[in-house]
């Protein structure tokens, strides 16, 4: 219903009700109650994705059936993240510094203080350790904290972590007033009023009106005026890395929509514009043919021998700026990989292309940031990274990084690499995609392909 749109969704139901309701069969004797149930699951999976039951030509619920608890299932979910004991003890570990971050914000928890913290430090300098330390001691006390950051790859490294665009539901095409898609009768609603406290990871990575529209839509939902609707709120970065990326922007949209500085003036520059990169930081090469077969022998070494190793796999990436880069790195690394390929083509058409101005060879030529190649080459053991929300709720989110071990025709067999449903075993479907919004081409690109790319190498 969500990726394709079918025409009859009433059919679908009866085709499929009985394999939907298997095991609810096997709890109630009654067929409404069976039914109810079924569609209280759908409704749920619905409503985590932005969707509601009602949008689609489904049966009513007819009768409370446990709908308190299903229907806060994202509250149910935080209470149900298992504290590990390492976290739990690493607020005995932190330094001074986090010592003092880590008391004042507990301070604001064990008292109810509202207030906003930014956290700001280099990478590597204990950012992830406290948030680690501050989860573990707010949930070990029965209170909900949530964690999120702007990517999936950050939000995987603290327990429970979300993307901010899955958790705050933040609109994809932004300005300086709009709004999180988040319903005040929602679950997701429910969860920020009953949340202690709010771990932003990667906040200076986000637009700021990214941060000013959650800012509004907590403000409604808790019905505070206070910033971020009196939450809890810890917020932190690194404001030294470079600004936002934003297509066919001035300088001054780009600093407009930024909230950080660049650099701290302490690198050697050269000619008085350019930053000197450190020795320990570059691959010698003397070939500028042979630089990018260098850069992967540095990078991936010994890899004939580690091919089914997840860890070394996925331990491990090439970090280019350009999309061709990128493109030209993973399909090198696809070649040296053992194993039989596997080549899925995609479906292409032009939408309101009524007199067939553009032809599928054309369609199929095209290389789109944020959509997979029309010809996408894979192998077994291969790393890919997805690039759709799927299901955020279950680890299939954009960005997370998986291994494939399966190939079908509609489907791929994967595993998920990272973060907390590391070693999860997922089936990948080839859905409809299309950028939301597109000014490259006098038309709108529908291509229905896996929603995955190789990940050996990513664009920063």
């Amino acid at each position: 219903m969500i990726f394709y749109e079918p025409g009859d969704v009433r059919k679908l139901w009866n085709d499929h009700f009985d394999s939907l309701s298997e095991d609810h069969r096997l709890h109630f004797q009654s067929v409404e109650g069976v039914q109810n149930m079924v569609l209280t699951e759908i409704r749920v999976f619905l409503q985590s994705i932005g969707k509601n039951l009602h949008d689609f030509d489904l049966p009513n619920i007819t009768e409370d059936v446990n709908l308190q608890y299903v229907g806060h299932r994202e509250v149910q979910e935080e209470y149900g993240i298992v504290v590990e004991a390492e976290h739990l003890c690493a607020k005995y570990s932190l330094n001074s510094d986090q010592k003092i971050v880590f008391d004042e914000i507990m301070t604001h928890v064990d008292n109810d203080i509202p207030g906003v913290f930014f956290l700001d430090g280099l990478g590597g300098t204990g950012k992830t350790f406290l948030y680690k330390a501050l989860l573990a001691e707010v949930r070990s006390s029965g209170l909900i904290a949530l964690a999120t950051a702007l990517s999936d790859a950050a939000a995987n490294n603290m327990p429970g972590g979300r993307t901010a665009h899955s958790r705050f539901k933040i609109p994809i095409n932004l300005n300086n007033n709009s709004m999180c898609n988040i319903k005040k009768q929602s679950g997701a609603a429910e969860l920020i009023r009953s949340s202690k406290i709010i771990i932003w990871d990667e906040a200076s990575m986000a637009k700021r009106q990214a941060i000013e529209a959650v800012d509004r839509a907590l403000q409604d939902i808790i019905g505070f005026s206070l910033p971020f609707g009196g939450k809890i709120m810890v917020v932190g970065g690194d404001f030294r890395q470079v600004l936002l990326v934003i297509k066919r922007s001035t300088r001054a949209q780009i600093v407009d929509s930024s909230l950080r500085i660049v650099g701290d003036g302490t690198e050697e520059s050269i000619e008085g514009t350019f930053i000197r990169i450190p020795d320990d930081m570059t691959i010698p090469c003397t070939i500028r043919e042979n630089s990018i077969k260098e850069l992967i022998n540095a990078i991936f070494p010994s890899i004939q021998k580690n091919l089914y190793s997840s860890d070394y796999i996925i331990s491990r990436a090439i970090l280019s700026t350009r999309n061709e880069s990128v493109d030209e790195i993973n399909d090198q690394m696809i070649d040296i990989f053992q194993g039989e390929e596997k080549i899925y083509y995609s479906f292409d058409e032009a939408e309101d292309d009524l007199n067939n101005f553009y032809p599928i060879e054309f369609l199929n030529s095209l290389t789109v940031s944020g959509l997979p190649p029309h010809k996408l080459r894979l192998k077994i053991g291969c790393p890919i990274i997805l690039l759709r929300n799927i299901d955020p709720s279950h680890g299939l989110c954009n960005g997370t990084r998986l291994i494939c071990k399966g190939f079908q025709h509609n489907v791929i067999d994967a595993e998920i690499a990272v973060g907390q449903h590391i070693g999860k075993r997922v089936f990948l479907p080839r859905i409809p995609l299309c950028l939301s919004e597109d000014d490259m081409f006098p038309f709108k690109l529908k291509r229905k392909q896996f929603p995955i790319r190789l990940s050996f190498s990513h664009s920063t």
